[in-house]
């Protein structure tokens, strides 16, 4: 599927604010509601809109430090591979779980109080992973730009 100008435009919209009605959405792209509704509902079914979330401020619920990790999985296998993924996924501080080429098999984005919190995480969870290897950490300074994708 590839969008026209008015999908474009209702996905802008979409993307500044999740929350817009159909209605708003439409008056922002130069629809009416009717059409705005179907239109949204065809990118949702093809798979464009893959839903919409809330953005929590991570500071202000208490999480004050960003961790990225290489990870390098020891075993190798599907199985093991499936395994660590299964494991890693139900750390609720793991936010992001990537799978990639290059010197580490994935990168992960763990959230935490504050450094005592991220030793405890490192040490019990993580590392106790199965088919954990070699790790490295990377804690985030600052974040200059996190946008969503643009259209």
């Amino acid at each position: 599927m590839t969008p026209d100008a008015t999908d474009v435009a209702l996905l802008r919209a979409l993307l500044a604010d999740g929350s817009l009605t159909a209605k708003d959405a439409g008056v922002q792209a130069g629809v009416s509601q009717p059409v705005a509704w179907r239109r949204i509902k065809r990118l949702e079914e093809a798979g464009v809109i893959r839903g919409r979330r809330v953005r929590l401020d991570k500071a202000k619920l208490g999480f004050g430090v960003t961790v990225f990790l290489g990870v390098k999985v020891s075993a190798r296998g599907r199985g093991s591979v499936e395994e660590f993924e299964r494991a890693v996924t139900a750390i609720p501080e793991v936010q992001l779980v990537q799978h990639v080429l290059g010197v580490y098999d994935y990168r992960l984005k763990v959230v935490a109080r504050d450094l005592e919190d991220f030793e405890r995480i490192l040490r019990r969870r993580i590392m106790t992973l199965p088919g954990i290897g070699e790790i490295e950490s990377n804690v985030l300074l600052s974040e200059e730009k996190n946008e969503p994708v643009r259209i």
